[in-house]
């Protein structure tokens, strides 16, 4: 099965850098990688020159405000693997991570990780070179009050644990999972084409990348299972960027499709007429 990641990006060159040495590092090859950037930045096109990542693929498009969906529709329509593994550009990953991915997959089936955040110490840390993704990973539970010191949010999901042993097959796989989110999950390529890929009509950060793509992966009989703690994504830490405002515009378009079962996108992969099938 040949496996695509597509990693989506904005101008954050030094974050990019770690996040494609962990992939580079995985214990599962990737056949395709795809920098999905939402603009087109000199920047960031001269650091991918620099690159000997000959599966790399750089798509870009013009930079007219926050179009992340487009460009991941773009990201889709380009890739050559049948199945699809998204992050986002300031998530470093844990060894076995696409190992993980690959672990839980299967059709008809979304494969939804978390992510642990990052404090701002460690993520100059792992900058700077004094520590790698590996040795911070391996030695995740003893640095647990350096780790908290530093203000990391969700610990417990940079903890690695056996895919293979009991507590993940008879606890943590089972344990229902309520949503997927946008820089850690992964499907068949044909599973996300069913549904149109993601809504083009989402024109701020959040709900369009992740909480609307779930119930709508869901509403078409795709189920939504938990890769926790075998997928391991180390969050980068910066300050965040949207506010209220942006979140009630994106959950108006949420309830409007919501309420009328609408799950497959009309402005996604195609452009669909409104009851045109796709």
């Amino acid at each position: 099965m040949k496996i695509t990641i597509i990693i989506s990006v904005y101008k954050n060159i030094k974050a990019l850098k770690l996040v494609l040495d962990s992939i580079l590092n995985q214990s599962i090859k990737v056949d395709e990688i795809i920098v999905s950037e939402d603009g087109t930045s000199k920047e960031m096109n001269d650091f991918i020159a620099t690159l000997n990542i000959n599966n790399l693929i750089h798509l870009t498009q013009e930079d007219l405000g926050w179009r992340k969906n487009i460009a991941l529709n773009n990201s889709i329509k380009k890739a050559g693997g049948e199945y699809l593994i998204f992050i986002d550009g300031d998530v470093v990953l844990h060894k076995r991570f696409v190992e993980g991915h690959l672990y839980c997959s299967k059709e008809k089936r979304v494969c939804a990780g978390k992510r642990v955040e990052l404090g701002a110490g460690y993520t100059q840390k792992l900058h700077d070179e004094e520590i790698t993704i590996d040795e911070l990973s391996n030695s995740f539970i003893r640095k647990i009050i350096s780790l908290h010191k530093d203000k990391v949010r969700h610990y417990e999901d940079g903890i690695y644990i056996n895919p293979k042993g009991y507590l993940y097959n008879n606890i943590v796989q089972k344990k229902h999972i309520n949503y997927l989110i946008g820089c850690n999950f992964s499907c068949y390529k044909k599973d996300i084409e069913s549904i149109n890929g993601f809504d083009e009509d989402y024109k701020h950060p959040a709900i369009g990348e992740d909480v609307d793509i779930n119930w709508r992966f869901r509403a078409d009989g795709t189920e939504v299972v938990s890769c926790r703690n075998i997928a391991n994504v180390y969050h980068l830490w910066h300050k965040k960027g949207f506010g209220s405002t942006e979140g009630e515009i994106n959950n108006k378009i949420l309830k409007a499709n919501f309420d009328i079962n609408r799950f497959v996108c009309l402005n996604g992969l195609k452009k669909l007429k409104d009851g045109e099938k796709i």
